[in-house]
């Protein structure tokens, strides 16, 4: 059976609204007009579809999602609800009433800026007018005055008195609560750890920019030593603008008035780090290119995001050599590793002789290692034998 059948909105319910009451019901279901909900009612109570529309026409809920709103009533004994108060031309007492309910539940209402007065605007909601200071009026960009006259707005009521005869309202309150909710859901979405996909936005020395895709167009910071295990230089040289990319989520702070997010490709690849002591044991030789120099020694890339360490010490340079002109970027270099550290990603190398210089020192010590035991070889002396 079609849930439709079991929506009975003419049935009698068994308790009475007041105008303007406030509830937070869950969604049942909806249909190309209506979003219904279930307000613990024989019937259930409606919303006009067209409040959960955004400017370009997309459904902004689903069912099952809680919504708040109030009571409506229009045509007989429907439940008909409402997430705001809309324009209308009438100004009575059930019009106050209704917006007096609105700021006790703080729910938003529709105004038409009718005109610029002194400090603001002259709004009418439900044929009432309000006033809004020009301080409440639009985001924290500044605009013409002119640009909201004949505009309906939604508003927060933030002052009712006299009976309604006094009501301020504010527009930016709106601002801010939709910018607090866009946050939450930010933070909700962006958790650490969480693995996102993105377009690259644009490139800095220090890192791309990227726009996460769920997230609204917010941007968070891909750092240039996220990108990869692998050393990058230029950023250019690894990304491109609107390339795109999964990331994970390593940084997430939401306490300040701008988010921020940091992201890291690299930590979706395989640690190179990972099995490094096993695969160079203590004692192997092995063939690298110099990633770069530093004063205290030259680091020796042996694969993809694994670079080595040999200490200037063991160069046999005189103090003061400049290495990056004697081992330039690039240079093939042998070594042997004398040590592994996988916990601090370090690689201790010593340079290592060939294997003509091995074969050549072996053969000349073994020729001669009976000669005159227990003296130190003199080659003067094997001179004078001649």
């Amino acid at each position: 059976m079609d849930k439709m059948e079991n929506l009975d909105i003419s049935a009698p319910s068994t308790r009475n609204f007041r105008a303007g009451e406030v509830v937070e019901a869950p969604i049942v279901q909806i249909d190309n007009d209506s979003v219904f909900i279930d307000v613990g009612q024989k019937s259930e109570g409606y919303i006009e579809k067209a409040e959960f529309l955004d400017k370009d026409g997309n459904l902004t809920v689903k069912e099952g999602d809680k919504v708040k709103a109030y009571f409506a009533p229009n045509r007989g004994d429907e439940l008909r609800f409402t997430t705001r108060i809309a324009v209308s031309g009438d100004s009575n007492d059930a019009s106050r009433q209704a917006l007096e309910q609105a700021y006790i539940g703080k729910i938003p209402v529709e105004g038409k800026v009718e005109s610029e007065i002194k400090g603001g605007y002259e709004i009418k909601v439900n044929g009432v007018r309000a006033f809004c200071p020009y301080s409440q009026m639009g985001s924290r960009s500044k605009v013409e005055a002119s640009e909201y006259l004949g505009k309906t707005f939604r508003f927060l009521i933030t002052e009712f008195k006299s009976g309604g005869k006094n009501i301020v309202v504010s527009n930016r309150k709106i601002h801010e609560a939709e910018a607090a909710e866009a946050q939450a859901k930010l933070a909700e979405t962006l958790q650490v750890g969480v693995v996102v996909k993105g377009v690259v936005k644009s490139l800095q020395s220090y890192g791309a920019f990227v726009e996460v895709e769920g997230a609204g167009g917010f941007q968070a910071l891909l750092p240039i030593s996220e990108i990869s295990h692998n050393r990058v230089e230029k950023i250019e040289d690894a990304l491109s603008v609107e390339k795109q990319i999964e990331a994970k989520v390593i940084k997430s702070d939401f306490s300040g008035k701008r988010p921020r997010v940091s992201l890291s490709m690299k930590s979706l690849e395989k640690d190179p780090w990972d099995g490094a002591a096993t695969a160079y044991p203590v004692g192997m030789k092995v063939t690298g290119t110099v990633a770069r120099t530093a004063g205290f020694g030259l680091f020796v890339n042996l694969a993809p995001g694994l670079d080595g360490l040999v200490h200037v010490s063991t160069l046999g340079v005189k103090a003061g050599t400049n290495l990056s002109k004697k081992y330039p970027t690039g240079t093939s270099f042998e070594a042997v590793v004398e040590g592994v550290d996988e916990i601090a990603h370090k690689i201790s190398l010593r340079p290592a002789t060939s294997a003509a210089q091995d074969e050549g020192a072996n053969t000349y010590f073994n020729s001669h290692k009976n000669d005159d035991a227990g003296d130190t070889y003199n080659p003067f002396k094997d001179l004078l034998k001649k």
